[in-house]
């Protein structure tokens, strides 16, 4: 049974504003003054005088547009959320964390598919609502929600992130993102992280008219610095999963990192491996076939 979720598009024959925003909505955009996305919610943490306090009623109602002290709620199309969720190849072994979680259907989503899921949304009426929404589908034991600041929130346990924030939140949050353990998957609705260029980038057709496509990006390990491989120097250059450098005085191609795994060229020959901490270990194909190993160190 699904939730009976308010729709989460505009029609397309709605006039758009260059902003993207149907402009009936326009002015609640406008004044909000750092308005972020959440994956069930365009939400720059939603907000309430009484942001601590907690609300009885589950009657709660919010109407697309609504805007607070610094939100324009947009519900995240359902057929997106299970977009997301694909992409991140969830598991019943993953933790997700919602990032702004609004009327809580990305996790209660995630619930249903057999993962712990929590959301993380700063207006308590909203997250009063999400609570009761996962009651309904009696997943309140998987999905949990907290009232509180995203940019305050350890994510540190989490296998996979969810969100809906426009590009300057998505900036902001990127250099925690990119300290978490390597192989994190994050997902987003529509909205880059600034030059970090998504691993994929998908967008669905049916039953969605806005906000539509989903961008996935996977935490990439540090590797940056000087390496040693059989007595001759590894150096790589890193931006975010793209990699350049030299092995011996040899230029390396098709260099990338996903997750922990590193790959790349070297005299025509194919390098794959996984780094453990100060330690790459892989196979070689290609002239040459065998193991490697590498230690980061001059």
């Amino acid at each position: 049974m699904s939730l009976p979720f308010a729709s989460a598009t505009h029609s397309s024959r709605q006039t758009q504003s260059r902003f993207g925003v149907p402009k009936r909505y326009l002015s609640a955009f406008l004044a909000a003054s750092a308005v972020a996305f959440g994956s069930g919610c365009v939400n720059a943490q939603t907000a309430s005088t009484a942001a601590n306090e907690t609300v009885s009623k589950e009657d709660y109602s919010p109407i697309v547009g609504q805007s607070g002290k610094d939100v324009v709620w947009v519900p995240t199309p359902q057929t997106l959320v299970e977009k997301m969720l694909d992409m991140a190849q969830v598991t019943p072994k993953d933790f997700l964390i919602d990032l702004g979680s609004g009327d809580g259907r990305t996790v209660i989503t995630a619930a249903k598919r057999g993962l712990t899921a929590q959301g993380i949304e700063y207006n308590p009426d909203m997250a009063n609502l999400a609570r009761a929404n996962a009651r309904k589908e009696k997943v309140q034991d998987r999905a949990t929600f907290v009232t509180a600041d995203l940019f305050d929130t350890d994510l540190s346990k989490a296998d996979v992130i969810t969100m809906f924030l426009l590009p300057s939140i998505n900036e902001k949050l990127r250099p925690k993102i990119l300290d978490l353990k390597p192989g994190t998957r994050i997902v987003a609705n529509s909205f880059r992280m600034g030059d970090w260029q998504a691993d994929q980038m998908e967008t669905v057709t049916t039953d969605c008219t806005s906000y539509c496509t989903a961008l996935l990006w996977i935490v990439p390990a540090k590797v940056e610095g000087t390496w040693q491989v059989a007595g001759n120097p590894l150096t790589l250059k890193q931006s975010f999963q793209q990699l350049e450098g030299t092995l011996g005085k040899s230029p390396i191609s098709d260099a990338k990192m996903n997750g922990s795994q590193i790959t790349f060229t070297a005299d025509g020959v194919k390098y794959e491996g996984t780094v453990e901490g100060n330690t790459m270990r892989g196979t070689t194909a290609g002239p040459v076939s065998g193991t490697w190993t590498a230690k980061r160190g001059a």
